[in-house]
Protein backbone atom coordinates (compact mmCIF):
# COMPACT_ATOMS: atom_id res chain seq x y z
CA UNK A 1 0.00 0.00 0.00
CA UNK A 2 1.28 3.05 -0.61
CA UNK A 3 0.80 6.68 1.20
CA UNK A 4 -0.97 8.91 -0.38
CA UNK A 5 0.90 12.24 -1.56
CA UNK A 6 -0.31 15.80 -0.26
CA UNK A 7 -1.23 18.29 -2.64
CA UNK A 8 0.34 20.96 -4.14
CA UNK A 9 -0.56 24.08 -3.18
CA UNK A 10 -1.82 24.73 -7.13
CA UNK A 11 -4.48 22.02 -6.88
CA UNK A 12 -5.80 23.62 -3.63
CA UNK A 13 -5.91 27.10 -5.09
CA UNK A 14 -7.79 25.32 -8.51
CA UNK A 15 -10.30 23.51 -6.38
CA UNK A 16 -11.37 26.59 -4.33
CA UNK A 17 -11.16 28.90 -7.41
CA UNK A 18 -13.71 26.43 -9.08
CA UNK A 19 -15.94 26.35 -6.03
CA UNK A 20 -15.83 30.11 -5.85
CA UNK A 21 -16.58 30.44 -9.96
CA UNK A 22 -19.58 27.47 -9.52
CA UNK A 23 -21.02 29.01 -6.57
CA UNK A 24 -20.96 32.44 -7.71
CA UNK A 25 -22.70 31.17 -11.31
CA UNK A 26 -25.35 29.28 -9.41
CA UNK A 27 -25.82 32.75 -7.22
CA UNK A 28 -25.98 34.95 -10.44
CA UNK A 29 -28.27 32.44 -12.16
CA UNK A 30 -30.94 32.08 -9.11
CA UNK A 31 -30.83 36.05 -8.60
CA UNK A 32 -31.68 36.93 -12.62
CA UNK A 33 -33.87 33.70 -12.84
CA UNK A 34 -37.39 35.69 -14.02
CA UNK A 35 -39.47 34.30 -11.52
CA UNK A 36 -41.12 34.86 -8.17
CA UNK A 37 -39.18 35.53 -4.95
CA UNK A 38 -40.25 32.31 -3.59
CA UNK A 39 -39.18 30.36 -6.20
CA UNK A 40 -35.63 31.79 -5.91
CA UNK A 41 -35.66 31.59 -2.45
CA UNK A 42 -36.31 27.82 -2.89
CA UNK A 43 -33.73 27.16 -5.42
CA UNK A 44 -31.03 29.10 -2.83
CA UNK A 45 -32.30 26.48 -0.31
CA UNK A 46 -32.10 23.65 -2.66
CA UNK A 47 -29.02 24.07 -3.58
CA UNK A 48 -27.31 25.34 0.16
CA UNK A 49 -28.54 21.77 0.95
CA UNK A 50 -27.32 20.33 -1.92
CA UNK A 51 -23.60 21.57 -1.29
CA UNK A 52 -24.08 20.96 2.18
CA UNK A 53 -24.88 17.38 1.26
CA UNK A 54 -21.89 16.85 -0.92
CA UNK A 55 -19.74 17.87 1.79
CA UNK A 56 -21.33 15.72 4.58
CA UNK A 57 -21.05 12.47 1.72
CA UNK A 58 -17.51 13.63 0.54
CA UNK A 59 -16.39 13.11 4.18
CA UNK A 60 -18.23 10.06 4.88
CA UNK A 61 -16.66 8.63 2.04
CA UNK A 62 -13.72 9.43 2.74
CA UNK A 63 -13.97 8.19 6.34
CA UNK A 64 -14.82 4.47 5.39
CA UNK A 65 -11.87 4.74 2.84
CA UNK A 66 -9.24 5.43 5.70
CA UNK A 67 -11.28 2.83 7.83
CA UNK A 68 -11.15 0.37 5.92
CA UNK A 69 -6.94 0.76 5.38
CA UNK A 70 -6.56 0.69 8.80
CA UNK A 71 -8.52 -2.68 9.45
CA UNK A 72 -6.60 -4.25 6.08
CA UNK A 73 -3.30 -2.86 7.72
CA UNK A 74 -4.50 -5.18 10.81
CA UNK A 75 -5.59 -8.04 8.68
CA UNK A 76 -2.47 -8.24 7.10
CA UNK A 77 -0.30 -7.97 10.18
CA UNK A 78 -2.16 -10.82 11.75
CA UNK A 79 -1.63 -12.95 8.73
CA UNK A 80 1.97 -11.98 8.99
CA UNK A 81 2.45 -13.14 12.56
CA UNK A 82 0.37 -16.44 11.71
CA UNK A 83 2.40 -16.93 8.52
CA UNK A 84 6.02 -16.50 10.81
CA UNK A 85 4.40 -18.62 13.17
CA UNK A 86 3.78 -21.61 11.14
CA UNK A 87 6.58 -21.15 8.24
CA UNK A 88 9.88 -20.22 10.51
CA UNK A 89 11.99 -18.10 8.41
CA UNK A 90 9.68 -16.26 6.48
CA UNK A 91 9.98 -12.79 6.90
Amino acid sequence: MTPQMPHTPAWKTFTYVSFLIAAGMLAIGVFFAPVDVWIKGYLSMAAIFCVGATFTLAKTLRDEHEASRLINKIEDAATERVLREVVPGRI
